[in-house]
């Protein structure tokens, strides 16, 4: 054995020895002294530990520290009964604190006890019951906490080793001070007790055997009680508000006076409330300004520099910052995060800030979300988070919007100003700055707010800036809302209907197609401005279908015929009428004979010739349409239907390309031109 390991062997066996064995009374004011230098390290331990267990062994310092206390008692006893004399440190204490008078002495040791025994030792008995069952409640899910760590690969298995033990030590140590607090109270109480014994039996002792008078005593035998009572209870004072400390100790990086300094002293507006109130006491009350203004002004000096310190340390965290930037930058590692490319950015140009800033007024933000709910129920589609950001490069009052970090549209806003688009008819009178509607190409003019009343009752359509960049926003999404979807997101919505339909996913994925697979589909259902919302029917219908043909192509068709209800709805907005350019037979059967199959797939191979005429008389129905004010839609048959789309979206992507299998009975078609060759 260790010098060290014996040396604390012979103290616990000399502790009990000094209950039986008479100590002297120089060597027992030594030991007095040394119990009061414990005790008051075990609490300058206590407020400077970060967390519990780094105080682990305080528990079984507490036993001994209580046993040794005791065995100190005892021999005080044994001294003031046999001899009326028990030390200086117990005669300096049972007439200095008293000042002399015994009935003070008294009830200075009693509010010792009573704050012991009530306030600490009682309420630190509570707070390490509840601790401890907490800790235990808590340890199942702190397992699984790690567990589920460990399995996602955040820690290796040393970590797991290393955090499991260190909750099986907490739940040990507060089941520990559970007990431990319970030696506490009954030291408290063995106090009193031995309190009453000096008293009584040395006031017997006193006069039987010493032959005291009285009067002496009773003066010799208080003071003596006092004493001891005393130099027991200030050290079982300091060792219990240690035991409440570790226990009431929340997880913290720093420790009692830091935590202190930083949390209860965090806001040095409050000392000035503070101070005020200070000094409105001394000047309204009997106390006196002369007794409060020295407070008071301490106080105010107090904040005034901790208000400097504050802003010492946000100047030196914003530089540290600067330089971790700094840092970052320079780093190998830096180049890595400017890969990441956004799904959607918009930027403008430094005179369109107000539009996004909140404090002047500006609700983009707002409108943004509204956009990406309004995606979500016209295409079914969850839009990624867009990111708004300034551009010094942008003219003033210019904007683009990025898909994937490349412009696919600009626009430029006036925002003292309203867009007015005209109903069909040009009003004189009406004057404004000539320009294009950014969303759908449409001229337009931007007018004052003089001008704005006059334009509305002459039937112009007018709107705000911001409705402009939502509305520009919102068509350039729905027109490229097919390259916002990929695996990922796929994948997303996949586990969202799983949630409800999990018989229908676990056919379909991964038994009979891909996640790569539904994405191409979707995608070329986004592509035609066809809602993806009612995921199951367009997955019933691939479950369906996918056991005779992978072709995306062709599931797309069969998906866009399970969803005719939806499709003939999107096109007949109100009654039963659909008027659409039909396509002739000549027509139909050219793009039949031009299909190629290939073991890829299929495809139309036109020659130029062809396609032009195509274009031209597809063209020329067209526009009869729109001039008529109408919305124009070609209808084919289901056979050619893609084929006769992949030519039509190379110059006329808006134009919707129907099938008659993609119509529900109940329509009625009506045909207000033919396409032929």
């Amino acid at each position: 054995m260790k010098v060290k390991d014996i040396a604390i062997l012979a103290g616990i066996i000399g502790i009990v020895l000094m209950m039986v064995i008479p100590i002297p009374h120089v060597l027992l004011d030594i030991l007095l002294i040394l119990n009061i230098s414990i005790a008051l390290m075990i609490l300058l331990i206590a407020m400077n530990t970060k967390e519990a267990l780094d105080f682990s062994i305080f528990p079984a310092i507490l036993l001994v520290t209580t046993l040794f206390r005791l065995a100190l008692n005892v021999s005080t006893t044994r001294n003031i009964l046999s001899h009326g004399y028990a030390g200086e440190v117990v005669q300096t204490f049972g007439t200095w604190v008293g000042g002399g008078e015994i009935a003070i002495g008294f009830i200075v040791f009693l509010i010792l006890v009573v704050v012991q025994f009530i306030v600490i030792t009682k309420g630190s008995e509570r707070v390490a019951e509840v601790a401890a069952r907490f800790t235990l409640d808590a340890m199942p899910g702190k397992q699984m906490s790690i567990d589920a760590d460990l399995n996602a690969g955040l820690i290796n298995e040393q970590q797991a080793r290393e955090r499991r033990s260190k909750i099986e030590r907490e739940a040990d140590f507060y089941g520990s001070m559970d007990g431990a607090s319970k030696f506490v109270k009954g030291d408290a109480i063995a106090s009193i007790i031995i309190l009453l014994i000096n008293l009584i039996g040395g006031f017997i002792i006193g006069m039987a055997i010493h032959g005291y008078s009285f009067q002496d005593a009773l003066q010799t035998y208080s003071i003596l009680t006092i004493g001891d009572g005393l130099v027991s209870q200030i050290p079982a004072l300091l060792i219990s508000t240690a035991a409440g400390l570790i226990v009431t100790r929340a997880a913290s990086d720093g420790n009692f006076a830091q935590d202190v300094t930083q949390q209860l002293l965090k806001y040095p507006k409050l000392l000035y409330i503070v101070a005020g109130t200070v000094m409105l006491l001394g000047l309204f009350t009997p106390i006196g300004i002369m007794r409060t203004l020295p407070f008071a002004a301490i106080l105010v000096f107090g904040a005034w520099k901790m208000q400097q310190s504050i802003a010492k340390q946000m100047q030196q965290e914003e530089l540290m910052e600067e330089e971790q930037q700094i840092e970052e930058v320079r780093s190998p590692e830096s180049v890595i995060s400017l890969l990441q490319v956004d799904p959607i950015e918009f930027e403008f140009g430094y005179g369109l800030i107000p539009l996004a800033d909140t404090q002047q007024g500006g609700d983009l933000l707002d409108r943004i979300i509204m956009i990406r709910r309004q995606c979500a129920l016209e295409l079914g589609l969850v839009v990624p988070v867009i990111r708004i950001r300034d551009n010094i490069q942008l003219k003033p009052n210019e904007y683009v919007i990025k898909i994937k970090g490349n412009i696919v549209a600009r626009g430029e806003l006036l925002l003292n100003h309203y867009l007015a688009m005209s109903p069909g008819f040009e009003d004189e009178s009406v004057i404004g700055i000539e320009t294009t509607e950014p969303a759908f190409g449409l001229p337009a003019i931007w007018i004052d707010e003089q001008m704005k009343e006059r334009a509305e009752i002459s039937g112009y359509t007018v709107v705000d800036p911001p409705s402009v960049v939502a509305t520009h926003l919102t068509e350039v999404i729905k027109r490229h809302a097919h390259e916002l979807i990929g695996r990922q997101e796929t994948k997303a919505l996949v586990e969202n209907v799983k949630e409800a339909y999990p018989a229908l996913i676990e056919e379909l994925i991964p038994s009979i197609l891909t996640i790569g697979d539904l994405q191409k589909v979707l995608a070329k259902l986004l592509r035609e401005k066809v809602s993806i919302r009612d995921l199951v029917t367009i997955f019933e219908s691939l479950a369906d279908q996918a056991h005779y043909t992978k072709d995306p192509d062709i599931l797309t068709e069969y998906a866009r015929q399970a969803l005719s209800r939806q499709i003939t709805q999107q096109f007949t907005s109100t009654g039963n009428m659909l008027k659409v350019i039909t396509v002739g037979p000549s027509l139909e059967k050219k793009i039949a004979e031009s299909v190629q199959q290939t073991d890829q797939g299929s495809y139309i191979a036109l020659d130029p010739v062809a396609t032009q005429q195509i274009y031209q008389k597809l063209n020329e129905q067209v526009s009869r349409q729109i001039q008529s004010g109408q919305q124009p839609v070609v209808l084919t048959s289901p056979t050619i239907r893609m084929y006769l789309r992949q030519i039509v979206e190379r110059t006329m992507q808006d134009i919707p390309v129907l099938s008659y299998s993609e119509l529900e009975p109940n329509i009625e078609v009506q045909s207000v031109g033919v396409v032929n060759l």
